[in-house]
């Protein structure tokens, strides 16, 4: 069973920076690791891929457009996975997921993650 809780959004400014957390429960999940990943959608737009790590390898994986200002890490002592987010901008506007798949199909693909949280609201200003 896999359960998501995120946390940790609100509204900033532009510029401004925010962390977001999500506590991972994956008992029952593959034990050589998974991929966890943050995904966001703004209103009337598609879901899209922010950034991903493998909880075997610990590689990670963003997304070119976010590259520099967003950095995904995890906390094994807490099983808890955090987003730092720098430099944020109107566009980063958006709900927040975490989601949880297997180490298999494209790291970005929506499709490749079966678990997800119930996301946390981030809003930029300008």
């Amino acid at each position: 069973q896999v359960q998501l809780v995120e946390s940790g959004g609100g509204s900033v400014q532009a510029g401004g920076s925010l962390r977001l957390s999500c506590a991972a429960s994956v008992s029952g999940y593959s034990y050589t690791g998974y991929r966890l990943g943050w995904f966001r959608q703004a209103p009337g737009k598609e879901r899209e891929g922010v950034a991903v790590i493998d909880t075997g390898t610990r590689t990670t994986y963003y997304n070119p457009s976010m590259e520099g200002r967003f950095t995904i890490s995890q906390d094994n002592t807490k099983n808890t996975f955090l987003l730092q987010m720098n430099s944020l901008k109107p566009a980063d506007t958006g709900m927040y997921y975490c989601e949880a798949g297997p180490r298999l199909g494209y790291v970005f693909g929506s499709n490749s993650y079966p678990y997800w949280g119930q996301g946390t609201q981030v809003t930029v200003s300008s």
